[in-house]
């Protein structure tokens, strides 16, 4: 792979300041973005007011443990523009989430906001080893997901081509990279594997191709399937971060040079991890969920929200900033089957280990009289194997699962293309136990 470290000296001076520097620039941050709340956000006044703390309270950054907690439900309850800072006039875009689960959660930004999202997209970029002039191929989602316009005003802020594909047709996806010569792919990783399918459909060497940088977010993924990505590519394989309701991708990423864990632009948002039972701040390193507090955004400011990501805070390396370890999934994507917490990169993990049998998964939940039965969709590789083949395969990974995760599971084995594609975020989960 060719080398992609950016020049220290083209990075903003906070990715290489002091830790002092730092906490500093976050504690007057923190001051402003809590009166900010509290004095233009009823909902933030009441819930400050309930817990017994005023934004004047905090006078160090570990104060901000005393304050509560805001979780998706809040913003449901506000819908549509109740969170909102700033007069709906000052608001110059809006996005919001598929609301799937009950009404969308929506967020607003103001021109600065933009710029910041912008800034902090181009930072991002910069540090997965895109370069201006790169041509970067977007193929997140448009429209009120906050991937595609995220990308693309990053792109734009660092000097780059864009090539707003958004998701979908992927034989036109291959063919735009190669003939635009796409230097940069941003996309969710399990459409990157439907990518890499259709490169070789077409008869085509995915090694050969122009990308020397994918940037991959927007649902967990484990460093088998770089690992995997990165060989088929010949490309950089690097992790973003980010959420709608705290900004959009671009609030942590991983640097090209040491892959190591991604560095969270705490100039821009301040992370807590806690445990997601008791809520208590655990300490730097441990396992828990992830809590973030924005410091500059100005049309909605979100204040210790619970992410229901599940990750650990570790000392910057590349840059002065923490990092956060991959996510491992999320509190409430976790399935308790027999009594044992699964979550979906816990299969990924083994399946990527097991050979013959293709990364594409997906896990069905059903009740056989009282117990809960998980059965493991699963395909061959392409060129692979008959059916025999499949069968051993399929039986060697229930046994992996069996014992690096601890349950038993039933494998259901697939010829080629036999586990439905993601055109953008991965459906891992089938639920069809019976409710109630």
């Amino acid at each position: 792979m060719e080398d992609r470290t950016p020049n220290r000296a083209d990075l903003d001076p906070i990715e290489i300041a002091s830790r002092d520097e730092i906490t500093a620039l976050q504690l007057e941050r923190m001051k402003w973005s809590l009166a900010h709340a509290y004095e233009n956000v009823s909902h933030y006044r009441a819930s400050f007011d309930a817990a017994g703390v005023h934004p004047g309270d905090l006078k160090l950054l570990s104060d901000l443990a005393r304050f509560p907690f805001t979780v998706k439900q809040d913003l449901r309850a506000n819908y549509p523009f109740g969170m909102f800072a700033v007069p709906r006039e000052k608001v110059v875009r809006v996005h919001a989430s598929s609301g799937t689960t009950g009404k969308p959660t929506v967020v607003g930004y103001t021109a600065k906001d933009i710029d910041t999202w912008a800034t902090v997209m181009a930072r991002s970029m910069r540090a997965s080893g895109t370069r201006p002039g790169d041509v970067v191929h977007i193929s997140y989602g448009y429209g009120l997901f906050t991937g595609g316009l995220g990308a693309h005003y990053g792109a734009e802020k660092l000097g780059c081509t864009v090539v707003p594909v958004s998701g979908g047709m992927t034989p036109r996806q291959v063919t735009l990279i190669e003939d635009f010569g796409a230097t940069t792919i941003m996309v969710t990783p399990s459409y990157a594997l439907s990518i890499l399918d259709e490169y070789r459909a077409q008869g085509l060497d995915p090694r050969k191709s122009p990308l020397k940088v994918g940037i991959f977010g927007a649902e967990p993924w484990t460093n088998a399937m770089r690992l995997e990505i990165e060989q088929a590519f010949d490309m950089h394989a690097v992790d973003i971060y980010g959420l709608s309701e705290v900004m959009g991708p671009g609030v942590a990423n991983e640097c090209v040079e040491t892959k190591d864990g991604l560095h969270i632009w705490e100039d821009h948002f301040y992370p807590e991890v806690i445990d997601p039972i008791t809520g208590d701040v655990l300490p730097d390193g441990a396992l828990g969920e992830l809590v973030l507090t924005s410091l500059t955004k100005e049309a909605f400011p979100i204040i210790r929200y619970r992410t229901r990501d599940l990750t650990r805070l570790m000392p910057g390396t590349a840059r002065s900033m923490r990092r956060m370890e991959k996510v491992t999934g999320r509190s409430d994507d976790m399935i308790i089957l027999r009594g044992v917490n699964v979550f979906p990169t816990q299969i990924e993990e083994q399946l990527m280990l097991t050979s013959g049998l293709a990364p594409h998964f997906q896990i069905e939940l059903s009740r056989d009289a009282r117990m809960d039965v998980m059965t493991v969709h699963v395909e061959a590789q392409a060129g692979q194997m008959g059916q025999e083949a499949l069968q051993a395969a399929s039986e060697a990974l229930k046994a992996r699962i069996k014992e690096r995760v601890g349950v038993t599971v039933e494998i259901a084995a697939h010829g080629l293309g036999g586990v439905p594609r993601s055109q953008g975020k991965a459906v891992r989960i089938l639920d069809k136990r019976p409710k109630g």
